[in-house]
């Protein structure tokens, strides 16, 4: 099995900056139109915030003019790192470079489609105390019918099987511990298994319910095959593998601790 994102020390970054307090890394699939007022929404959150950011802008070898768009966001704010994938992988993969090069202690992960508002991660950055990876859930979801039912089956198959406690693991807005990391797996479907990929890890998981929004431009890149049959499959597969999963928390390791070995 491959292993977790390779992360660079976070006391040892890639730029001669100062060390960023937060990571975002976003994966961008032909979505020029979505990536100026996305990324401008996003800077205007860390910057309320007052925190130092660096944001990995992932394209995931777009044949639009998504990377050109990053190019121009990047020479305008100089946090975003543009990381361009020579084809097209699919999200996890997109994903997983992305993590790969973050230097801060928090990550954040986001869509490129603008449908999970960027000031929503105001809501997981003043609760990060609470847990080492919060999730947001989706209210009112501005997504087709037929989208929203094969998200809600999916969800309920996979809540029901990995026990993670996460009602809504599809929401691409996170925020946890770059250690989280070192818990996760290399699977197609990823960004479905996040949520129980910390939890088999040990980690504390907290959903946080946020905003949704409808898509304003380009096109969905998610299937049926995508949405349902992939992550079904995984699903399968993944009982049975974070079922023997370590649990390297520092919990773990504390004496009396009823964590198995």
């Amino acid at each position: 099995m491959s292993p977790a994102p390779q992360l660079p020390s976070s006391s040892a970054g890639l730029s001669t900056g100062p060390r960023p307090d937060l990571s975002v890394v976003i994966p961008f699939y032909n979505e020029a139109p979505n990536i100026p007022p996305l990324l401008a929404e996003l800077r205007a959150t860390v910057e309320a915030l007052h925190l130092v950011t660096e944001v990995l802008a992932v394209d995931d070898g777009s044949t639009d003019t998504t990377f050109a768009a990053l190019e121009t966001a990047a020479r305008d704010w100089p946090a975003v790192q543009v990381v361009r994938l020579p084809r097209n992988r699919g999200q996890a993969v997109a994903l997983w470079r992305g993590l790969e090069r973050t230097q801060a202690p928090w990550i954040a992960t986001l869509d490129g489609d603008g449908q999970n508002p960027p000031g929503e991660l105001a809501k997981l950055w003043a609760r990060r105390d609470e847990a080492d990876m919060l999730v947001g859930a989706r209210q009112g979801r501005q997504d087709s019918l037929g989208r929203k039912i094969m998200s809600r089956i999916a969800n309920g198959v996979r809540r029901t099987l990995l026990r993670d406690g996460v009602s809504d693991s599809g929401c691409a807005l996170r925020l946890f511990r770059r250690e989280v990391c070192a818990s996760l797996l290399p699977l197609r479907t990823l960004y479905s298994f996040i949520p129980a990929c910390a939890v088999s890890g040990g980690w504390r998981v907290r959903e946080v319910p946020i905003a949704h929004r409808p898509r304003v431009a380009g096109i969905s890149n998610y299937t049926f095959k995508v949405m349902a049959i992939f992550p079904f499959l995984d699903t399968l597969a993944f009982c049975w593998v974070l079922r023997r999963t370590l649990n390297l928390t520092p919990d773990a390791d504390r004496p009396g601790s009823r964590v198995k070995k």
